[in-house]
């Protein structure tokens, strides 16, 4: 196998942060996307979406989305297992790995693709008003899973799973969308510091 990806991006380090948890290597290929590498020819004959991270496995096939990398990863090493124990463990980390992704990686990556003058050429148009409101929604949901860290451990229940992973690579990546975290937010923050102290956290 080997893992197509580019370092510091928030998709790729979900895989890397994943595989960190089940003390997992890959081979890796970076791909540069500021220079449009994975816009190339030699990169659609990997997969014809595009997109990182990219897992190719020895019989050729390629598994082009960042869960769906991890699902697989999973199936080959159950343990610890990061996407629930049992069927309810499941059904609420696939329930919460969801609401990460619509209602709070949507919108940070909206407001980062809307804002930042670097996307200017990728995103068009650019719609500024549309990024700030996107910064806003992004924040509401910060205080819904505040609310719900009051009663547990970790975004989907007592255990870390994918959906603190998805969290995590997000919010820190809102950092460069400029959307800051609000100090009242005791229990989201409180995750956060944790989480960010796992040793995972810090793979690239």
């Amino acid at each position: 196998m080997k893992l197509y990806e580019t370092p510091r991006t928030p998709n790729p380090r979900r895989v890397h942060i994943f595989m960190a948890e089940k003390n997992i290597d890959i081979p890796r290929v970076a791909v540069n996307l500021a220079t449009g590498e994975h816009k190339g020819d030699a990169f659609r004959k990997v997969t014809a979406v595009q997109r990182v991270p990219a897992l190719e496995l020895d019989d050729g096939t390629v598994i082009a989305e960042s869960v769906a990398i991890c699902r697989y990863l999973e199936e080959l090493h159950p343990e610890p297992a990061l996407f629930g124990r049992d069927a309810r463990e499941r059904a609420l980390v696939e329930m919460w790995s969801r609401h990460v992704e619509f209602y709070l990686a949507q919108p940070i990556f909206a407001a980062f693709r809307h804002i930042n003058p670097a996307m200017a050429s990728m995103e068009q148009p650019q719609i500024a008003e549309w990024g700030e409101a996107n910064k806003l929604k992004a924040v509401d949901f910060m205080r819904v899973l505040d609310q719900e860290l009051a009663n547990r451990a970790f975004i989907a229940g007592d255990a870390f799973s994918i959906a603190d992973i998805t969290a995590i690579c997000v919010v820190d990546f809102g950092k460069v969308a400029k959307i800051a975290v609000p100090d009242d937010l005791v229990n989201f923050n409180r995750w956060r510091a944790e989480v960010s102290a796992r040793p995972s956290a810090s793979a690239t």
